[in-house]
């Protein structure tokens, strides 16, 4: 399962999120990336096929500078793995991290193409950039209504978080059948796909629950459904040690990985089945795409 980190606050956030990376590598992934926004309003990204170590490598050669940004881990669905390939992405100012599969991407995509908008990745996941973006230079007042109007667009299993130069204090995060997790700091927040991505800088969590969304700057979380109305959330204090969540208040890993056998099976086919036809869709097979 891939892996998620958004920090917006007052420290560096380049090393914030490769090192809550590293806290998420026991999820499993092929690529890795991470975009900052900088001081001069400008998006700047650095991906790399293979380890963290990679990355790490990338950074210090072209190191990054800000106090927001995202950063993933991905574990190729949509798309081999390659470094175009790889999260986040970004299109007109907007930048994109996701879990979780869409099931009518390609569909999206056809749409999309039709009307001008050119694609540099093989994924699903490039779709949304495209949307919130559509929507931005449609008259959307701000991230948050763009997102909300995409959102209304995709049908799947999702964890979004999204950042737009034209609000650089504020991430968009949002959540479908794939966690996330906001986390609540000091003048400083976070949002995770797991909490030990975090754990050491705050012990104070949200969990979003399905058709929820949040916008989310340094000093506030503000979580709302998809429909806009605000939802009332109390944080939640998380003790355990960053080992313990790893572990997932199991004793060791393997008891943890037996207990997760039935979630896991149900992420592996999330998004492919559709009950509304009875089908399973198994989208790029066949094109040359991995799944």
């Amino acid at each position: 399962m891939c892996g998620i980190v958004g920090y917006v606050g007052h420290q560096d956030a380049p090393s914030i999120i490769v090192e809550g990376l590293r806290r998420l590598e026991y999820r499993g992934y092929d690529s890795a990336g991470v975009a900052v926004l900088g001081s001069d309003g400008r998006t700047e990204l650095r991906r790399a096929v293979g380890k963290l170590k990679n990355l790490d490598s990338l950074l210090k050669e072209r190191p990054l500078s800000g106090r927001i940004g995202l950063g993933h881990t991905r574990w190729a669905t949509h798309g081999r793995p390659s470094e175009e390939n790889a999260h986040p992405h970004h299109v007109d100012g907007i930048t994109v991290i996701h879990n979780g599969i869409i099931e009518n991407y390609l569909e999206l995509r056809r749409s999309l193409q039709a009307a001008g908008r050119h694609f540099s990745s093989e994924t699903d996941t490039e779709i949304m950039a495209h949307l919130v973006a559509t929507k931005l230079a449609a008259g959307a007042k701000d991230l948050t209504e763009a997102v909300r109007g995409s959102l209304a667009e995709v049908r799947g299993a999702y964890a979004f978080v999204i950042l737009s130069e034209q609000e650089p204090g504020t991430l968009v995060t949002a959540k479908s059948a794939s966690p996330i997790v906001l986390g609540y700091g000091e003048g400083e927040s976070f949002i995770a796909s797991d909490i030990p991505a975090c754990l050491e800088h705050t012990r104070n969590f949200v969990f979003l629950e399905d058709g929820q969304m949040a916008t989310v700057r340094a000093g506030s979380c503000d979580v709302t459904d998809l429909e806009g109305h605000p939802i009332d959330v109390t944080p939640t204090h998380v003790d355990w040690s960053p080992v313990m969540a790893e572990k997932g208040g199991h004793k060791h890993f393997m008891h943890k990985e037996i207990y997760e056998q039935p979630t896991a099976v149900a992420d592996t086919i999330r998004g492919r089945v559709s009950m509304d036809d009875a089908t399973v869709h198994l989208d790029g097979v066949g094109s040359g795409w991995s799944t």
